[in-house]
């Protein structure tokens, strides 16, 4: 299970729905932020990689083999803690375990100390892009078209735009159990 605090930043931003849906006062602001979070959400169910780039917490096997972190694109592994069964935790040395983010973001970590029946408890960053302007236009337009589709809709049943998943589907990263 993958620790993570919401995440402040929207993965495209309030004017550019806003100039979507031709809104130019302020009084829907906290209906369309909500729904920009939303969509962005949505986006990073459907595509499998988290947007804005944030901080996670995972605890994993302390077995001595490769363990894959939950979320994705890892950008870097900063801290690797082993965690004993009452669940204390101490920072370990470099030597007693390895990591590596392969080509395609995915962050790995193994205990080179394996049997002592610790887990451990890994923090890292992972996101496509530090901010809303570093992700790829075709992920910020779908997000603002699905969101302002919900804007739109209101309470009717309407299903998402074709567009919105043609936008994504080049993104989506899916892993076979």
């Amino acid at each position: 299970m993958v620790e993570q605090p919401e995440s402040g930043a929207l993965a495209a931003s309030l004017a550019e729905l806003k100039a979507y849906l031709r809104i130019e006062t302020g009084a829907q602001d906290a209906v369309l932020a909500g729904l920009l979070r939303s969509a962005a959400a949505l986006c990073e169910q459907f595509i499998g990689q988290w947007l804005i780039a944030r901080a996670a917490r995972e605890t994993v096997a302390g077995d001595g083999g490769w363990q894959r972190l939950s979320a994705r694109p890892v950008a870097a592994i900063e801290t690797v803690e082993a965690v004993d069964a009452d669940g204390v935790a101490e920072m370990l040395p470099i030597d007693a375990y390895a990591i590596d983010i392969d080509a395609a973001g995915d962050g790995w970590v193994r205990s080179t100390r394996a049997g002592d029946g610790r887990r451990l408890a890994v923090r890292y960053q992972a996101g496509l892009a530090a901010e809303l302007n570093g992700l790829p236009e075709a992920l910020r337009q779908g997000i603002v078209r699905l969101a302002a589709e919900h804007f739109v809709a209101r309470g009717g049943e309407s299903a998402p735009p074709a567009v919105v998943s043609a936008l994504w589907r080049p993104f989506r990263r899916m892993r076979l159990a």
